[in-house]
């Protein structure tokens, strides 16, 4: 008996989804940020075992559309409500679903649930029990296990439910595959964590980062890539006094992605202006948001 499926993680931003998901994996694949909305792209994670494959895929989180590239994001999250196996509706002590039409999907399904409360290690025993009586309250049928990722407390727990919730069915990758994603993926998103990480304010969210060329050697990577931002303001600040803001970056991004490759790196950062390209369909595609259907 072999079992297979897609364990689709879905939550409001700035709940611990990607965390949780690197935690299952066992791997950073997920972009980790005190932040909202760091998670851009649907994300797959695999995890193989003899007899098994789980499939994660962690989402954007949850928000109400400004720009067409939030469309784009609230794509992926319904594309995860889609193909689900198994819903992981990851939540913290301190929050509800906002977005109700999302919660209404997963309550009106017969795709089983695990209900995730997240960071309890931030609150007291009295709040979490409040908690997973509202939430039993809210969907009956779920599974509600309180955890923190940070801290790994009942991560095998959610896994061993999981286990048992997994449809039979033959591998759907190969099982030497940890992701769909390519190596270009993850270097963006890696200089894109160290914005999110070091500047403040609406910078991090107008920005966008393509790699544009990638050549690898046996003991070094050679990799150019662009940081797209709205305006020249925003250039200027990412680029800082004597270009000492985007020299810290490259250095910071550089050390993550050795350790990710297990290779040295040159890494050629440059920045550029591309006018409202949050608002952008063509711009949009050209960073892989684009048809969901065709992604």
């Amino acid at each position: 008996m072999h079992k297979s499926g897609f364990v689709n993680i879905i939550g409001n931003p700035n709940v611990g989804k990607s965390t949780l998901m690197n935690a299952l994996v066992g791997e950073k694949l997920s972009i980790i940020t005190s932040k909202a909305q760091t998670t851009r792209h649907r994300i797959m994670g695999i995890v193989n075992g003899d007899d098994f494959q789980i499939i994660y895929t962690d989402t954007p989180g949850i928000v109400n559309p400004h720009y067409k590239l939030h469309e784009q994001m609230m794509g992926f999250v319904g594309s995860a409500l889609q193909d689900a196996d198994l819903f992981l509706l990851v939540t913290e002590v301190g929050e509800t679903l906002k977005n109700q039409q999302v919660l209404q999907r997963v309550v009106d399904s017969d795709i089983p649930v695990i209900l995730v409360i997240n960071k309890i290690d931030l609150s007291d025993q009295a709040t979490i029990t409040a908690k997973i009586d509202y939430w039993q309250q809210q969907i009956p049928r779920a599974l509600v296990i309180p955890c923190s990722a940070t801290e790994g407390f009942n991560v095998d727990k959610i896994f061993d439910h999981i286990m048992d919730l997994l449809p039979e069915n033959p591998p759907y990758f190969p099982k030497d595959e940890l992701t769909d994603r390519s190596m270009r993926f993850f270097v963006s998103e890696i200089v894109r964590e160290k914005i999110l990480l070091f500047y403040e304010k609406e910078i991090p969210y107008s920005c966008e980062v393509a790699v544009e060329s990638y050549k690898e050697g046996e003991t070094l990577d050679k990799i150019s890539a662009v940081i797209f931002v709205e305006r020249e303001s925003q250039k200027a600040i990412l680029i800082g006094h004597q270009g000492k803001s985007i020299k810290r970056l490259g250095i910071e991004a550089r050390k993550d992605i050795e350790e990710f490759t297990g290779k040295k790196c040159f890494l050629d950062l440059r920045i550029k202006v591309l006018k409202d390209w949050r608002n952008s369909e063509t711009a949009l595609r050209r960073f892989g948001y684009g048809d969901i259907e065709n992604d």
